[in-house]
């Protein structure tokens, strides 16, 4: 993430009342509200709970959501009174959030990473992926290679994790650090800084999966090709699942497909946009803004957190996530 996540007088009310809550319940058990932190993509998510009561609240940005547990007594779901499109399922130690339809990526605690985890490195070249109870690496200098070793987690904190795994005179170590990473050979970036270790050795690389980088935020254009935007006009963007994208071009909303690879490379596709008319200057901007979108071939965030595409001619447009907007 490229920002603390975000408190405000919600956040502190809703704990004003859990707390009273707490004070006045008969139970004998420990009614200390529990809080929970995730990152869903680049969402922030706090969860608050009331063990004296069935209700959650959800906070992010600056909107608060009530869930109740499922009708169906499914263990860890929960859902939005009269909107069964938005719902929380929580279950080891993460979760899955769903809003108004809006499938956000695996919530995951800090430090956590999602599984299975791939890393790899490109000086040297190698691959490893952990999955299940099981390591599958490319060494270094070998990756025709294929090991697999029984891993498992060695340590774990907000920082991040280190899995060990050790078999047939191997003895592997994989350190993942939530930070932003980029290949020093192809450019692609990666949520999380990684270091390998085999019999003593190590070797840097990148790991995790780079739509992370993008999806969960709505994404606001502040700069198109150079020329800004015209004043109070709205740009944006927004990865969703199964590869969609889908924003606000000016006057009309639009939507369409996209591809992204591990080397950064961002393709979008099947652009199309409601009718609706505006003000000339309001449509030749969307006019541009389209063309644009649809010419990218490069996506990659900024030291300052910045979300930055750019074309094969060299146009670039550069957005900023919103705080608000979003379902």
């Amino acid at each position: 993430m490229f920002a603390p996540p975000k408190t405000g007088l919600a956040v502190v009310a809703v704990a004003s009342l859990l707390m009273t809550a707490c004070a006045v319940s008969p139970s004998s058990e420990s009614t200390e509200p529990v809080v929970e932190t995730y990152a869903c993509g680049q969402l922030d998510l706090t969860v608050m709970m009331d063990p004296a009561h069935p209700l959650i609240n959800l906070q992010y940005l600056d909107k608060g959501l009530l869930l109740k547990p499922s009708d169906t007594g499914a263990t860890g779901v929960y859902l939005a009174p009269g909107d069964p499109s938005t719902r929380l399922v929580r279950e080891e130690g993460r979760a899955r959030l769903t809003i108004r339809g809006q499938e956000y990526p695996e919530c995951l605690p800090p430090g956590a990473v999602a599984l299975p985890f791939t890393a790899q490195g490109s000086t040297p070249a190698w691959r490893a992926r952990a999955q299940d109870d099981t390591l599958v690496l490319h060494p270094p200098y070998e990756t025709d290679q294929t090991l697999q070793l029984p891993v498992a987690l060695a340590h774990a904190d907000r920082h991040g994790r280190e899995f060990v795994a050790q078999a047939d005179g191997v003895r592997a170590r994989l350190t993942v650090a939530g930070q932003l990473c980029q290949d020093p050979v192809t450019g692609g970036q990666f949520p999380n800084q990684v270091r390998l270790t085999v019999n003593g050795e190590g070797y840097d690389g990148c790991g995790g999966d780079p739509q992370r980088l993008f999806r969960g935020t709505e994404w606001v254009v502040e700069d198109l090709a150079g020329a800004g935007i015209i004043d109070r006009s709205r740009l944006t963007l927004q990865f969703l699942a199964d590869d969609r994208i889908a924003g606000r071009a000016s006057c009309n909303r639009y939507q369409g497909q996209y591809q992204l690879s591990d080397s950064g490379a961002l393709t979008v596709s099947g652009l199309g946009s409601t009718r609706m008319a505006c003000a000339p200057a309001l449509m030749q901007q969307e006019a541009r803004f389209l063309e644009l979108l649809g010419q990218v071939t490069r996506a990659r965030i900024g030291q300052d957190g910045s979300l930055r595409l750019s074309t094969d001619t060299g146009a670039t447009m550069t957005a900023f996530q919103s705080d608000h907007d979003m379902p």
